[in-house]
């Protein structure tokens, strides 16, 4: 039977249980085993398990342990990978059809690391096609459901790592982000998904190392977790060009303080159309903060519609340059949406392509002044709350009758401007009960006051012990 407790122990506190002998690794992950068991057939967030390989990898580490030996920081705990990202000896399918039978030869740094620290690879988790979506659902392996409600997506793309973390099948999971897809499905999920600065993780699994959008980052259910993720896989590696000197580990249980920090407030981001339990419960979050101590001021952005569909431009120029090979042997079994995408690339000129550079640039001028004002800016994370499965994002690309943009790609904003964090928190719940969130974005490279700021709301609302009803 499964122990629920021990599911939704954070990774903090499994690791320091089974270096004082309080839990066996064996138990940890045959719990895991188990939760998976009892909850995927529901949510779909799994796509390969890793059970025999993860029990035999168990058993070794409670061998270290009655040994007396050194073990990692993450010894004998169990965290799940995105099926997006590369994995030695294990299918990497991208969601596609195209790779769905591709075994990679080796890890990114990422992997490494964590495996390095003692975490034991409980499995690989869903995508949409070549992680293109806010809806986890692809050709080969269909939808990721929301553990709160099942007729809702969990979000994307990296919606079945989510859902791994907010059912307690792992306390964390790898995600990554171009646009949202860590902030997006941890916001529909109830959880906290980082997306660290640009550089901070190595990247490693991009057919390109000079890439300025795309984020390595965790998701977990504490803000803890989150920190000693990044701590364990942060720092350069030659593998990735762009990747930043290692910094300072941040303090693990992080800082909760926020008296006499500034927070800037804009909800909305200027132009988009937010559901009335999103707004009220991002404003909810910034009176939290206020009654913490922190000064709260609402501003004005500056920002419009523009910046998203510039981001598109990018991301879809991404996707013709590097999936349109696959189009002529492909195009039937892949997703419309993804072809759809790969048209709209391969008709962008090098010109406009190369002027996205200098609309980013005027968005970092706008936001520049903001951020050396304050110490973070919050918004909300999604405007709207899970919409139904079997959804696409060009159901929500409109506006509504006072010019609002109604789209689900609030956070792609922030990875125009990539070198500054965001994290999403749980916000509170709408009336039909689906989670939001709020997202919490930093000045260049400055995780720790984020992970603070989100800190600081564990505490205040509460949320690090929801479970969802599954």
């Amino acid at each position: 039977m499964t122990d629920l407790d021990l599911c939704f122990r954070s990774a903090f506190e499994l690791a320091s249980d089974i270096r004082t002998k309080k839990v066996s690794p064996v138990e940890v992950i045959e719990n895991a085993l188990a939760r998976i068991d009892q909850v995927n057939p529901k949510v779909n967030g799994f796509c390969f398990v890793y059970a025999d390989e993860a029990m035999d990898k168990a058993r070794l580490a409670e061998a270290d342990i009655q040994a007396g030996k050194d073990v990692g920081p993450l010894h004998g705990v169990p965290f799940a990978i995105k099926d997006f990202t590369p994995t030695a000896g294990k299918r990497t399918t991208l969601g596609s059809k195209v790779f769905e039978h591709w075994v990679p030869d080796q890890d990114p740094p990422l992997v490494e690391r964590l495996l390095n620290a003692g975490g034991i690879m409980i499995g690989k988790t869903t995508t949409p096609e070549f992680a293109h979506s806010s809806f986890t659902d692809s050709p080969l392996w269909g939808p990721t459901r929301n553990p709160w409600n099942l007729d809702c997506t969990a979000g994307g793309s990296s919606g079945g790592s989510a859902v791994a973390v907010a059912t307690g099948c792992v306390p964390i999971a790898e995600g990554s982000d171009a646009g949202g897809s860590i902030r997006i499905p941890a916001a529909l999920s109830g959880i906290v998904g980082l997306k660290p600065s640009f550089g901070r993780i190595p990247m490693g699994i991009l057919p390109t190392a000079f890439d300025s959008i795309f984020h390595f980052g965790p998701l977990s259910r504490t803000v803890a977790d989150s920190a000693l993720f990044l701590n364990l896989t942060q720092g350069p590696d030659d593998r990735d060009i762009m990747s930043l000197p290692a910094t300072a580990p941040i303090p693990v249980p992080v800082a909760r303080q926020v008296a006499g920090l500034r927070l800037a407030l804009c909800p909305d981001q200027g132009f988009f159309a937010l559901d009335p339990d999103v707004e009220a419960n991002t404003h909810a979050s910034a009176e939290a903060l206020r009654e913490a101590g922190a000064v709260v001021e609402e501003i004005q952005l500056g920002w419009t519609r523009q910046i998203v569909d510039d981001w598109f431009q990018h991301w879809a120029v991404f996707f013709a340059a590097y999936f349109e090979q696959h189009l002529d042997e492909w195009q039937d079994q892949m997703t419309p949406e993804v072809v759809q995408i790969i048209h709209s690339g391969q008709a962008v000129k090098a010109t406009d392509f190369k002027r996205l550079e200098a609309a980013r640039t005027k968005q970092w001028e706008t936001l520049r002044p903001i951020l050396s004002k304050f110490d973070a800016l919050l918004t909300a994370t999604m405007a709207l709350p899970a919409p139904l499965v079997g959804g696409k994002d060009s159901d929500y690309d409109s506006n509504d009758d006072a010019g609002r943009y109604q789209g689900l790609d609030m956070t792609c904003t922030l990875n125009f401007v990539s070198q500054c964090p965001a994290v999403s928190v749980p916000s509170g719940f709408t009336a039909g009960g689906l989670p939001t969130g709020l997202q919490i974005v930093g000045r260049r490279y400055d995780e720790a006051t984020v992970l603070r700021v989100a800190g600081a709301l564990e505490v205040a609302q509460s949320w690090a012990g929801l479970r969802p009803p599954i």
